[in-house]
């Protein structure tokens, strides 16, 4: 029980993202205290959600996961590695956040070593199966560390039906803050001779005490009012409808019904709900949840099928019929719950403020509103806007050029003929080739840039992915939509990794799990997954935990001395290509040309890795297409070259010789070269001269460190074919002639926010 002096003054539950504002994960849930905090599940997206809204991960003691997949640990590695350079300043130390899941979070912490460090994941905490394998659950099971919890009980118990993997159990938590002991009653304290009010707050702790008048011995109970029971908090994640029976069936929660005995200390005040919406609104969900008289619940993955939609997307237009977010949503006739909304508050102390604060909640922007804004801080906009369409509906001659503005140093200087149009560009149409900037910034998500991944959208050829970093989903949503992104998943040829550091690749395996999903049941082949050996090891360990539908081919195989002597080889003795299981061992060379015919597919011709500087097997890659017919007359395949994280190097010079478009990363602004060296990164005056170096027609640069969140400062010179790549900007090769006259319109745009 707690004493008074330590209660918390504060204590809530909080919403953090509701699936995000892409309903691609399981959102995440906050249950904070003046001195612990505990986040539930840890979506992709987590840490940029928090950033943006100034939730201090800092101070998260525990993370507590309902599942192990994808959806619920995409953004954990990124979390991980994140608190112990906040909480220590070093991999090392001692002091790391303790994660607690059910038994094949052993799978994902073996599977993570290939890139985390051992001992930021030392202090995991495996909650046990009660009762047996064909029994429901009987007991709860304590969770403690070293000690109990400061300002909390949490009990657990798992949902595993038999007819599942183990690797499907879920968990239920069970969060019961301690009771507040009541206060003195001073009526009472003087009936039974008591004036020394040391001797009360002895009382208070619990201690007997000697009557200062009476021959009497004093006890708490004799002065001290009914204690205050501690609030009670459940979350429940059932992804399946068995879940949802195992749930009913379960004894555990005996204790916690309404119709139970003991009710009157274990009332539940509020349930929050992490089940999807056909769970929720199964018969056998809704008979669970009318155990539950007096709860307050809170439905965190409903979608529109049941409830609010969840404020997709952020900005939406005046004339969209959302309905309003707080909406309470019956179910049946005597339960109602609430639609979470993001940030959205369950009050547990003080007492007399328990229940709903929406005092966080943001409102969401519409676009006209977003638009006025913006007009009113920078009024120019309008006009940049339609000198930027002219770049598209005038000839070059009539086009209103930037000079025409007041601030002549943003002049495009024409570019010399060293530059011109490459001939791969003429008479090049708008569906061949599309370059999406899906994530820019480097090492941790910001509000602005998202770590690193492009998307290269070959239309109706499909597309690939280099790099994945967390939020990759996310991003490919924001940008096409919902279904739009489920359709770019779904005709993915292939995806390419740089290098093993989390930022390139931790959002891997939501990608492939999505594209597992959407493409069981049709006939399809597994999907190629290129990069260093570290990657592969821990796609060996990860499918261990939950099957990819994927085929590993390691970067050194797609050289292009190796592409050499594929092609040298006898193309008759190439193997049938069936699907294949990612257990089906295959060497490289059946492999490399399994790519190769992938790419044909796409109008590539090859997909060229090669070695630069930076952390052991790190990589850039040459992406090749194939010639192409105009008026009878053949014209060169173009050309597209991406660095990875690297120093400049002549790898990257000789790889992108007469490119089309180089991308290069451009880390550090030009007064930090030493930090660049010491962290194997490259600064923006660096990466313009490799692509001068090289010849490359355009220069695109990316993976800004987080402390440039707008536009790097770039002179007038290097402006001549040279851009800044953005969240979500989207290059088509049509497009690149006039693609450094946008520069000084994006400068323009965050001339308030450098």
């Amino acid at each position: 029980m707690e004493r008074n002096k330590d209660q918390n003054t504060q204590a809530y539950v909080q919403i953090l993202g509701t699936g995000m504002d892409t309903q691609e994960t399981s959102p995440s849930v906050l249950l904070c205290f003046d001195h612990e905090r505990f986040i539930f599940n840890a979506g992709e997206g987590l840490q940029r959600f928090c950033t943006e809204y100034k939730i201090k991960l800092s101070q998260v003691d525990h993370i507590c996961l309902t599942r192990v997949c994808s959806e619920t640990t995409g953004g954990l590695p990124g979390l991980l590695l994140t608190l112990a350079g906040i909480k220590n300043g070093s991999f090392e130390s001692d002091d790391h956040v303790r994660i607690w899941g059910p038994p094949n979070l052993d799978l994902l912490v073996n599977a993570m070593k290939t890139y985390v460090p051992h001992a930021v994941m030392t202090k995991k905490n495996i909650i046990p199966q009660s009762g047996s394998a064909l029994a429901p659950p009987l007991y709860v099971e304590e969770l403690r560390d070293v000690d109990k919890f400061k300002a909390v009980n949490i009990s657990a118990f798992l949902l595993s039906p038999a007819q599942f993997s183990p690797n499907d159990t879920s968990i239920v938590y069970i969060c019961k803050l301690h009771d507040i002991r009541g206060k003195v009653d001073i009526v009472k304290a003087k009936a039974c001779g008591l004036e020394d009010k040391r001797k009360l707050g002895q009382l208070q702790k619990g201690i007997s005490v000697k009557s200062d008048l009476l021959d009497i011995e004093v006890h708490p109970d004799d002065v001290i009012g009914p204690p205050i029971p501690g609030p009670i908090v459940l979350i429940v994640d059932c992804p399946t409808e068995p879940h949802a029976q195992e749930l009913l069936s379960a004894q555990a929660l005996d204790a916690y019904y309404s119709d139970s005995q003991s009710n009157f200390t274990n009332v539940v005040n509020c349930i929050i709900h992490l089940s999807p919406a056909t769970v929720v609104n199964s018969p056998v969900y809704e008979k669970w949840m009318r155990k539950f008289d007096s709860a307050q619940h809170i439905m965190a993955r409903a979608t529109r099928l049941l409830f609010p939609d969840p404020s997709f997307p952020y900005v939406q237009n005046d004339d969209d019929n959302v309905a309003a977010p707080n909406i309470k949503v019956p179910v049946e006739n005597s339960v109602c719950g609430i639609s979470a909304e993001n940030l959205l508050k369950f009050a547990l102390r003080p007492p007399r403020k328990l229940g709903l604060d929406r005092s966080c909640v943001q409102n969401t922007m519409t676009s006209s509103v977003f638009i006025e804004e913006l007009l009113s801080e920078i009024p120019e906009i309008a006009d940049a806007a339609k000198n930027i369409r002219n770049f598209w509906h005038k000839p070059e001659d009539d086009e209103v050029e930037l000079s025409d503005r007041q601030d002549s140093n943003d002049v495009v200087i024409e570019e010399p003929s060293k530059f011109s149009v490459p001939k791969c560009l003429e008479n090049v149409q708008r569906d061949d080739l599309e370059i999406v900037f899906l994530g820019t910034g480097s090492s941790i998500p910001s509000k602005y840039r998202n770590v690193s991944s492009i998307y290269v959208n070959l239309f109706s050829k499909g597309g690939l992915l280099l790099d994945c970093g967390e939020g990759t989903l996310a991003q490919l949503k924001r940008r096409y939509g919902i279904s739009g992104a489920d359709t770019v998943v779904r005709n993915l040829r292939c995806i390419w990794i740089s290098h093993i550091h989390a930022d390139h690749h931790a959002g891997l395996a939501r990608i492939l799990a999505l594209r597992r999903d959407l493409l069981k049941g049709v006939e399809h082949e597994s999907i190629l997954v290129i990069g260093p050996e570290k990657v592969g090891e821990f796609l060996k360990e990860y499918i261990k935990l939950e099957d990819l539908d994927m085929l590993f081919l390691d970067c050194w195989s797609t050289t292009r001395s190796k592409w050499d002597n594929t092609e040298a080889e006898d193309k008759s003795s190439q193997p049938c290509l069936k699907k294949l299981k990612p257990s089906t061992p295959l060497d490289d060379i059946t492999l490399l040309k399994r790519l190769r015919k992938v790419l044909g597919e796409a109008g590539l011709m090859r997909l060229i890795s090669f070695p630069v500087v930076h952390c052991d097997d790190a990589f850039g890659v040459v992406l090749e297409s194939a010639d192409r017919m105009n008026h009878g007359e053949v014209v060169p395949g173009w050309k597209v070259v991406y660095s990875g994280d690297t120093r400049p190097c002549s790898e990257v010079i000789d790889a992108s010789l007469g490119a089309t478009i180089l991308i290069h990363e451009a880390t550090f602004e030009d007064g930090l070269v030493e930090e660049a060296i010491a962290r194997n990164h490259s600064t923006i005056k660096e990466a313009l001269e490799v692509g001068d170096s090289a010849g490359a027609y355009r220069v695109i640069l990316t993976h800004f460190s987080q402390r440039y969140p707008k536009v790097p400062a770039l002179d007038e010179v290097s402006m001549r074919r040279t851009s800044i790549a953005f969240d979500l900007m989207s290059v088509n090769l049509a497009d690149l002639p006039v693609l450094p006259k946008v520069l000084p319109y994006l400068k323009l745009l965050f001339r308030n926010n450098g």
